[in-house]
């Protein structure tokens, strides 16, 4: 009954706006006043926990992603990009969602994707005057690429939890993430069928000259991914040395060649990148101790029996997991979601057959579809500040895309299991 009433009281401080660490602090004080359980040992073993190299590459990413953001260094990326379709009819939402996975591939966030993603090419689509509320959607849509397309720092997290190889966490997502990618262009296409105020660029005269200029500005930014990826399949580097490679690549990229930044608004970058890690950090911290609680009072097990109870389909204990993944999300971010949800629901999935590295994809593309999806959407709702523009304009947007985008990619990830561990596979082994 304690449990059950702390369950509770956690849905209540998330759903009234606590903050998921003091409102998982307030789940271990709530179980320590009214329940007889001992808690005392928690905060040591989250303490030993956390004491580990591969923790290493959330806040170096994180580091990363707000120099790129502050550095400008998608806006080279953007204008290659519309000097090859600007022409096209939606070529620029095309645009949109390719850079989205690009800038997600370097920074291994979702929200650092919508931020810069959304702040850089918002104004060239409303230029073009692409629909505002269907811009916004599709830029709020697109930014959990972020957490599908490698390296992520979501997967480095699940690895280290469920004590998988996180390189081929990193490849089980990436075929989702490109389904996702074709997906999302090719909804936007069907609802831009009706638009007549659409704007399109000339193809300029000197196209090659052109082409070959921008190619070169952007390439310090394409051979980003490329020295990450690279380094990190070729097993040259570990995630988290590749990780601190793109930090060091990218600071003199950002004030050098780009000079979206300055050394006076490099250490701003570094304060504001500092907080975001600290808050990270202490969210990792708290869920870890909740998530230790449940394996020791067996939750997981009860979790279990209580699913086998209701149906023994493998189908339907599929979908429950799914539907408890998307609830979870909703509520959360992708990190402590993440950090509650592996724990609480792999031992189920492994029962019906589901390997740990498909669970990883399916974890992956739940969690990035649950923080699009109303009532609490915080990627929406970031989205609207990004974009300048009101919610409400997105809302249709966005279940159009969640209903023929986002749940085609998880229903083919859930129940086609060689579109996550096909690439593991073939490159691992």
């Amino acid at each position: 009954m304690v449990i059950f009433g702390s369950l509770i009281a956690l849905v209540m401080l998330l759903l009234i706006g606590v903050t998921v660490p003091l409102a998982f602090g307030g789940v271990m004080i709530f179980l320590a006043s009214f329940g007889d359980f001992d808690v005392s040992g928690y905060l040591p073993s989250g303490h030993w926990k956390m004491n580990s190299i591969v923790l290493l590459a959330i806040p170096l990413f994180i580091i990363a992603g707000a120099i790129m953001e502050r550095g400008r260094i998608a806006e080279p990326l953007v204008r290659l990009a519309e000097l090859l379709v600007g022409h096209i009819r939606g070529g620029l939402s095309v645009a949109t969602v390719i850079a989205s996975g690009i800038f997600g591939s370097i920074s291994g966030s979702g929200s650092a994707t919508l931020t810069c993603i959304g702040g850089v090419m918002m104004p060239h689509l409303r230029r073009a005057r692409y629909p505002e509320g269907l811009s916004a959607a599709l830029i709020a849509n697109a930014s959990p690429l972020g957490m599908l397309i490698p390296p992520s720092s979501s997967h480095i997290l699940y690895a280290w939890v469920s004590q998988q190889s996180v390189l081929k966490c990193f490849l089980s997502t990436l075929i989702p993430g490109l389904v996702l990618i074709a997906l999302l262009c090719i909804v936007n296409q069907f609802q831009l069928r009706k638009c007549k105020t659409l704007r399109l660029s000339e193809r300029p005269k000197d196209f090659t000259f052109q082409f070959k200029a921008r190619s070169r500005t952007a390439l310090p930014a394409l051979l980003m991914p490329l020295i990450i990826l690279g380094g990190i399949y070729g097993g040259i580097m570990t995630p988290t040395e590749a990780a601190g490679v793109a930090v060091v690549y990218s600071i003199p990229v950002a004030i050098y060649l780009y000079r979206g930044m300055t050394w006076k608004t490099f250490r701003s970058t570094m304060l504001q990148a500092g907080i975001t890690v600290g808050v990270v950090m202490s969210m990792i911290f708290m869920v870890l101790i909740v998530s230790r609680f449940l394996i020791f009072e067996d939750i997981p097990g009860i979790a279990h029996d209580f699913v086998y109870s209701l149906s023994d389909n493998p189908i339907m204990i599929l979908l429950m997991i799914n539907l408890v993944l998307i609830i979870i999300g909703m509520m959360m971010d992708d990190i402590s979601g993440l950090l509650l949800a592996t724990p609480l629901l792999l031992p189920i999935a492994q029962s019906v057959g589901m390997d740990p590295i498909h669970f990883a994809a399916v974890l992956g593309v739940n969690l990035g579809m649950a923080n699009v999806t109303p009532p609490t959407a915080p990627n929406l709702y970031l989205g609207a500040r990004v974009t300048n523009t009101p919610v409400v304009k997105m809302l249709g947007p966005t279940l159009i895309f969640i209903l023929f985008a986002w749940l085609p990619t998880l229903m083919l990830t859930t129940f086609v299991p060689q579109l996550s561990l096909f690439l593991p596979e073939l490159l691992l082994g």
